[in-house]
């Protein structure tokens, strides 16, 4: 499962509630322009629109080979979810304050995947908790390989 694109902001603003896999519906020149690695998804986010689910703000890069037929760069894109998963989905974003949005584009058999997530906005304080967190267990992990070395 190699990753195409991570939005890496995703992790640091929210707070996962829980993750879908859903396939996309590309054309050519997109998937031609992800294979290549020209796109990005910080900004994304999905929204349930009559029984379907889009992704919004996903921007992938003009392919450089394409022709007259070439893709819009920001178009939205449809994904392919089973009814009860969009059913679910509708559920967990009525919610007030939970967003959808993408965690990763990956390939999974040769198909382009969406890691999607639910989340919940963190506030400022919780964004300082977890650099905090992710300090300490940098220095543990500091000293525990110093140590280790020492004998």
């Amino acid at each position: 499962m190699a990753d195409i694109l991570t939005n890496s902001k995703a992790r640091h603003d929210y707070h996962i509630l829980e993750t879908f896999e859903a396939g996309i519906a590309l054309h050519g020149t997109e998937v031609k322009a992800l294979r290549a690695g020209l796109g990005q998804i910080a900004d994304a986010f999905a929204r349930v629109e009559h029984d379907e689910v889009f992704l919004y703000n996903s921007h992938i890069n003009e392919y450089s080979h394409g022709n007259l037929q070439n893709h819009q760069p920001k178009a939205p894109r449809k994904l392919l979810l089973h009814k009860s998963e969009i059913r679910k989905l509708l559920g967990l974003a009525m919610v007030k304050g939970n967003t959808l949005f993408p965690l990763s584009f990956y390939w999974k058999n040769g198909k382009v995947k969406v890691a999607l997530a639910v989340g919940k906005g963190k506030a400022v304080f919780d964004k300082r908790e977890d650099l905090k967190q992710r300090e300490s267990d940098r220095e543990l992990k500091r000293a525990t390989m110093k140590f280790m070395r020492s004998r």
